[in-house]
């Protein structure tokens, strides 16, 4: 149990990791947000908390040192700098590599956490005071509260299985004594008879009667990765601002805390009867009034408790494997029902037509719920960037900001997962090759700090990614005479300027003066092709020369599920994503021979290339008197498929080829039909990329 509870606290503070670095790179933008503040905050304390219920001694007490420091930040004693936001920012890598030494049985590097622990304790003096104060005035500075103590009530009532978490619920009485002058009082009506106790069961709850200057969320702080697992009441009693008030009664604190019902303490005071009822004896109000009072009340109470077993239920963690195991399930469904949906048509059966349709409306249903699951916004993905250009451009002497757009945009996990790497490889390229420095940058007349854009939206079925910068652009001239030098293409070639950028592609090739640890070596381009290719996407390269460059992937929602139009070229099939075609038109011999010889159609005045999938895949047999063209847009272009039919929509369960086929170029993967039939799965942007090589190597 504890074991469980272990590998969740690393998977958790994984992500508070996360989304402590994302925080620290806003609070650098906007350093007097108190929201983002408190959000840095709230993360070291939790992983302190959560680290010190589990056993990570050393991830506490070094993360409570960081949290000291945010501490004086979140109550104006300290300002945000940049100083401050390096050793932040380092201490949440030390953070990382503590939990990782721990996962793997390694040392830890204990010097690494001192040199940041002692970077953070230099701006400690600059906070406090410059004359010795008293006891009292030590305790207020630290706290940072208000002048006045206040004085409150907390019913700490742990859930009895909140032992086995690994939670201590004495240590947390223990801190809460910190904030101040504190009186436990430990209830022991709930323990049962010794032969019905579970020892691994919590049965005391406590009250905790504490004075401080610290706030309410100073309380709550100490119980914040707990709150789930007990009953927590925080009230308070006294605020120090009347000192002549009059003392609550004996009742009156019992009813207040719960222990008592104001009727029973009536009836002790010897009132038989209930408030109501004597609000209308003495004619204070109608029945009719305390009726409806009533029923407002107990409305609001229903309601509430409503609205926190919702909050309790709205959400829960599931191993990503057993997400992928339902996708693939699904898809084997998806199979059945295409099966099931071809033997009742062959049946004429309209019963078993009906069964059939139906079958398919829920399997559709199952598929796009089950594929939904696991959409993640692509935001996650693009929050790690933002310290990677961060760090990248104080290593380069260059002044980047980084603008992000779109990162609500949702996209399959594991295309997301699969995107990482290409990504850095291209932000990476942005600041080294394409952000100028800032005095060149001055002396062009562009601001010294450059701009890398990194943006996301839906296209269909699909996401287009940009990755921008107003950096020197691509040089056509450096990329073309290293191409013809590596013997990619001749001196007397002219290609158009897509065709020469996409040189970078080919691998081994830069164009860097020098090696760096950055760049420059050759390798990345090539790879960050490969990796958009194996997802089923593509990539595009525009650059202006003084202006910036900008590439744009095209990346498919999912890799499991698509949408697509099946084909049929003699007994072999094919599938096109449907989010590619645009139409489907008939080619005759009338249409072959007014293009003489080239493969051109005209489609209502616009000239359409096309590739024949007999020819291209040396498939034997004649070919009809009329065949079809499928018209598909990529990237912007139009290319058409010859095929001898189109067979209709499908929903095509991609299967991978498998280690032999792999490298089959034109086929991205094969899906099975109904009937057992394999068909395959065009990759069309390499098959229109091939055909545009042979057009221009045939005329010019």
């Amino acid at each position: 149990m504890i074991e469980q509870h272990v590998a969740t606290y690393l998977e958790e503070a994984a992500e508070l990791l996360s989304e402590l670095e994302t925080s620290l790179l806003e609070l650098e933008e906007k350093p007097e947000d108190e929201e983002l503040i408190g959000r840095v905050f709230r993360a070291m304390h939790t992983i302190k908390g959560s680290g010190a219920m589990f056993g990570f001694d050393a991830v506490a007490a070094f993360t409570h040192e960081v949290e000291t420091v945010f501490d004086l930040v979140r109550n104006g004693k300290l300002g945000v700098s940049k100083h401050l936001l390096n050793l932040t920012l380092s201490a949440r890598d030390h953070i990382s590599s503590l939990l990782d030494a721990f996962v793997s049985g390694q040392p830890i590097n204990q010097a690494a956490g001192d040199e940041i622990i002692a970077g953070l304790r230099i701006l400690l003096p600059a906070v406090e005071p410059e004359t010795p104060a008293s006891p009292a005035e030590v305790f207020m500075a630290e706290a940072g509260g208000e002048a006045e103590n206040r004085t409150w009530r907390i019913r700490f009532k742990p859930n009895p299985e909140m032992l086995l978490c690994g939670a201590n619920p004495v240590a947390l009485i223990n801190e809460l004594r910190q904030l101040g002058e504190c009186h436990v009082v430990a209830h022991l009506d709930a323990i049962p008879l010794l032969n019905e106790i579970n020892s691994e069961f919590c049965y005391i709850y406590w009250d905790v009667i504490l004075t401080t200057a610290r706030g309410s969320d100073a309380i709550r702080d100490v119980f914040i990765f707990v709150e789930d697992d007990c009953e927590l009441q925080i009230d308070l009693v006294d605020d120090g601002s009347d000192t002549d008030q009059q003392y609550k009664k004996l009742g009156d604190i019992l009813v207040e805390r719960g222990d008592m019902s104001r009727v029973e303490m009536q009836k002790i005071l010897g009132l038989q009867k209930r408030f109501g009822e004597l609000a209308v004896q003495v004619g204070a109000v109608t029945p009719d009034k305390v009726q409806s009072a009533l029923i407002e009340q107990q409305q609001i109470k229903a309601v509430r408790q409503e609205r926190a077993s919702q909050e309790t239920a709205g959400s829960i963690r599931v191993p990503a494997e057993k997400l992928d195991l339902l996708v693939n399930l699904v898809g084997e469904m998806v199979t059945v029902q295409a099966h099931l949906s071809q033997t009742a048509a062959l049946q004429n059966n309209m019963e078993f037509v009906t069964i059939a349709e139906e079958v398919e409306r829920l399997t559709g249903e199952l598929r796009d719920t089950a594929l939904n699951i696991r959409m993640m916004p692509i935001g996650s993905t693009f929050s790690k960037f933002k310290r990677l250009v961060r760090d990248l451009s104080q290593e380069l002497g260059k002044k980047i900001e980084m603008v992000t757009d779109g990162a609500e945009t949702e996209l399959d996990k594991t295309v997301i997962e699969k995107l990482n790497d290409p990504l850095i490889h291209l932000i990476r390229n942005s600041i080294d090759h394409g952000i100028e420095m800032p005095e060149l940058r001055a002396a062009a007349g562009k601001s010294e700090q450059g701009i890398v854009h990194l943006g996301a939206v839906h296209s269909g079925d699909s996401v287009l990614i940009t990755i921008r910068d107003d950096g020197a652009g691509l040089n056509r001239d450096a990329i073309r005479a290293k191409a013809i030098e590596r013997g990619l293409m001749s001196a007397a070639a002219e290609l158009p300027d897509k065709d020469i950028y996409n040189m970078i592609f080919a691998p081994g090739f830069s164009t860097a003066a020098k090696v760096t640890n950055v760049s420059g070596r050759g390798v990345g381009m090539d790879v960050v092709k490969k990796a958009i290719e194996a997802l089923r996407g593509s990539i595009d390269i525009s650059s202006v020369s003084g202006q910036g460059s900008t590439i744009t992937l095209r990346i498919p929602l999912t890799l499991a599920i698509i949408e697509s139009l099946l084909v049929r070229v003699e007994q072999s099939y094919f599938v096109l994503p449907l989010s590619s075609v645009e139409e489907c038109i008939e080619l005759t011999d009338a249409d072959i021979r007014s293009s003489h010889g080239r493969n051109l159609a005209n489609v209502r005045g616009v000239i359409v290339p096309y590739i024949k999938l007999r020819d291209q895949f040396e498939i034997s047999g004649s070919r009809p008197e009329i065949e079809q063209i499928v018209i598909t847009g990529i990237s912007g272009n139009k290319v058409g498929f010859v095929v001898d039919s189109v067979i209709g929509e499908h929903q095509t369960v991609i299967k991978s080829l498998g280690r032999m086929y792999r490298d089959v170029r034109g086929i991205s993967g094969a899906t099975i039909l109904g009937d057992g039939t394999v068909a395959l799965i065009l990759d069309m942007g390499m098959l229109m990329n091939a055909a545009e090589r042979m057009e221009h190597t045939a005329y010019g």
